[in-house]
């Protein structure tokens, strides 16, 4: 389960760097996947706290 939340926070801040990589180039399409790649690891991160909830 760390594994799992580990994964998450790796997932946002690769997110968030490609997010402002493709902001200071200029590539839209890599912005729109930053903050894909984000989301994706929030949801994830939510997912991991809803099993610690019921999990206690």
């Amino acid at each position: 389960m760390a594994d799992e939340k580990a994964e998450a926070k790796v997932e946002q801040a690769k997110g968030k760097a490609k997010e402002v990589a493709g902001r200071a180039v200029g590539d839209e399409e890599m912005e729109a996947e930053g903050r894909a790649e984000q989301a994706k690891g929030d949801a994830r991160q939510a997912k991991e706290k809803i099993k610690d909830v019921f999990k206690h």
